[in-house]
């Protein structure tokens, strides 16, 4: 692993860690704050907004900024965020605290991305790309386990402080690795909001939005099918949480060279295999042994998603691909919240704590039909205007000077 990458995925860890945390922590922080679990849960939607605002906002205003700096003002924002949870007060300034924290997610793995793949040849950007998310797998595997336990024991501020630290890290790691990468020769915001209205990138993010929806309306109620349903105690949901995460990594390391060698092939079979899986596991998840196996499955098809939709609205967005780059992450976040709540109203219907997997599976389905249409689209003849635009490489550090 190159160095660089090395310090694009410590940050990528302390982002995924601080996202997912406050899932375990909700008991914690609600006891200490005096509010309920449920009123608690705002936390993580605070967290998912503050990622839907910020990576559109952040990196339009940063368009300009030379990409080494922006990654280390994101991740000092990142890190003044988690310093402000970690001394919040009240139950309101930790929700503002959230947000904080969320509000650079989404531009920074934007921006990282671009990065990312200017680093190495052409051949291997989505591997480049794969190994930045990287940081983002392993924080559901070690970071969150162990920062759950942490703020079990020692109280669920200390959690957020050591998040902090992480960023102090991820920041020096940026600023000492991570070479200058130049702008693009016609970037700006104007540049970068006519990539964005491209139609496959909006097609791109139309897919990210159901298709990884799919993965949340189940992952989100996860612990509770495993509790109700399958019978583990909720001693074990740790331990499950981290099998899904070693599932996400496993998928993430296979995503990046079959992506290199044929985007759109593993885009669809990764959303085909995805809604396979979710409609087995309503079936696997009555047997504990098969229910264990499937979640690792499902964390590695529902990831493996990740690094084509990112490549694929990179690619199409080529002369400005930052401010596209970054709203995938906007619409990963929609696909969480929409997930979740749609996996939410099957339960609330008296459908059963396994009805979110076929929610989940008709999601990961439309998410396919949009990937497919966005396909046969892309093989029409193109304007001549699009061939110009779309002919101006991305130059690689080997070009720059």
């Amino acid at each position: 692993m190159p160095l660089p990458l090395l310090a694009l995925a410590v940050s990528a860890f302390g982002i995924g860690t601080t996202e997912f945390v406050m899932m375990g922590l909700l008991p914690n922080v609600a006891d200490d704050l005096g509010t309920s679990v449920p009123t608690a849960g705002y936390l993580v939607s605070a967290y998912a907004i503050g990622v839907v605002v910020g990576a559109p906002l952040l990196t339009a205003l940063g368009s300009r900024v030379p990409r080494k700096r922006m990654l280390v003002l994101l991740m000092a924002l990142f890190t003044v965020g988690n310093l402000a949870s970690a001394l919040a007060p009240s139950f309101g300034s930790l929700i503002a605290g959230r947000v904080l924290a969320g509000l650079p997610h989404g531009a920074f793995f934007g921006v990282g991305a671009v990065v990312a793949a200017r680093l190495v040849a052409e051949e291997r950007r989505a591997r480049a790309v794969a190994t930045m998310f990287l940081g983002l797998t392993i924080a559901n595997i070690v970071g969150v386990p162990v920062a759950t336990l942490l703020g079990q024991h020692l109280g669920w501020r200390a959690t957020f402080l050591v998040v902090a630290g992480i960023g102090v890290v991820a920041m020096a790691a940026i600023a000492r690795l991570v070479p200058q990468v130049p702008l693009d020769q016609h970037g700006g915001l104007r540049q970068e909001l006519g990539a964005l209205r491209d139609r496959q990138v909006l097609l791109g993010l139309l897919t990210a939005v159901f298709g990884f929806a799919g993965v949340f309306a189940v992952y989100s109620y996860l612990a509770s099918m495993m509790t109700e349903v399958t019978g583990f105690a909720e001693s074990s949901v740790t331990v499950v949480l981290a099998l899904f995460g070693i599932g996400m990594t496993l998928g993430a390391l296979a995503a990046g060279p079959l992506t290199d060698r044929a985007l759109r092939p593993t885009l669809y079979g990764s959303l085909a295999a995805l809604a396979a899986v979710l409609v087995l596991f309503d079936v696997t998840v009555h047997l504990k042994w098969a229910a264990l196996a499937t979640v690792v499955v499902l964390g590695a098809v529902g990831f493996m998603t990740t690094t084509p939709l990112q490549m694929l609205v990179m690619n199409k967005a080529r002369s400005a691909p930052t401010l596209a780059s970054a709203s995938n992450h906007s619409a990963f976040n929609l696909a969480n919240a929409g997930g979740a709540w749609l996996g939410g109203v099957a339960i609330a219907a008296g459908w059963g704590w396994t009805s979110p997997t076929l929610v989940g599976a008709a999601l990961a389905l439309v998410g396919l039909a949009i990937a497919i249409t966005a396909g046969l689209l892309d093989r029409a003849p193109e304007e001549p205007s699009r061939v110009v635009a779309s002919s101006e490489s991305m130059p690689r550090m080997s070009e720059v000077g």
